[in-house]
């Protein structure tokens, strides 16, 4: 049976990150956490938001600021939920999720956060889910046109060319796989590394994940910017953005390299 009382780390809920959003964004929240299951998983959080009276925008923002991780089914977790909530043995019960609990990982805080993913790319699209027939696979689309729904991996292909039967597919590599921006420029970043005869082993690359998630925390958009600083730079390494005040963290503001 499901735990019925739920709690919330103040590292979370008041920090600004937390506090900016609208109320109604933080409403969301505190309901899609109070209707989790014991691993933080919520299988129907549109019903949620619309039961609440909150909008679209409203799980889009949790979706874009990563409180909630979504999977391209439809369901979603609670990424701080374990530094929410600590379960006694004998009052636990599995999520019935486990696919997608195995696709993530846990942090030294508690944090959950995905596992880089490799997806072969032949003459198909390339998502963490395959559709039947000609469908096009989204990673929990929200809407339409939304800013903040996750895109679809896919490879270019040209159709009027013949491809060799014995070519062998591409791979693309996702190491954040529900934010393509931040994926694609990553990939940049590897390539840059390639071309200034610099190329990275995956220690390399998993040294580098945790330093950007140091730097950015949750904002993807940091991350981003930070990447490109250092492609344009010809950098080996990343740092914080020269002209982003921010970056210095006063003893009174969350650190959120740590959450």
């Amino acid at each position: 049976m499901m735990a019925e009382r739920r709690m919330f780390t103040q590292k979370i809920v008041d920090s600004d990150a937390f506090l900016d959003m609208p109320l109604s964004t933080q409403s969301l929240y505190f309901h899609l956490n109070m209707r989790a299951d014991d691993d933080g998983f919520v299988n129907n959080p549109k019903k949620i938001q619309r039961m609440i009276g909150a909008s679209e925008d409203d799980l889009k923002l949790l979706i874009a600021k990563r409180f909630i991780l979504a999977f391209e089914n439809g369901v979603i977790v609670i990424k701080h939920w374990r530094m929410h909530n600590l379960l006694r043995k004998d009052r636990y019960t599995q999520t019935q999720y486990v696919e997608q609990l195995d696709r993530l990982e846990v942090k030294e805080n508690g944090a959950y956060t995905e596992k880089p993913a490799e997806i072969p790319c032949g003459n198909h699209l390339a998502t963490t889910w395959q559709p039947d027939g000609n469908q096009m696979a989204t990673q929990y689309s929200i809407g339409k046109d939304s800013k903040g729904k996750e895109s679809i991996v896919e490879d270019s292909i040209d159709n009027n060319t013949d491809s060799k039967p014995n070519r062998k597919a591409a791979k693309k590599t996702l190491y954040f796989p529900l934010d393509e921006q931040l994926n694609s420029t990553f990939l940049d970043f590897i390539e840059m590394r390639k071309k200034i005869k610099s190329p990275m082993t995956e220690r390399a690359i998993t040294l580098m994940l945790n330093k950007i998630d140091r730097l950015a925390g949750t904002d993807s958009v940091l991350a981003i910017n930070i990447l490109e600083q250092s492609i344009m730079n010809g950098w080996k390494d990343v740092y914080p953005l020269k002209d982003n005040k921010n970056n210095t963290r006063s003893s009174g503001e969350i650190d959120w390299s740590k959450v």
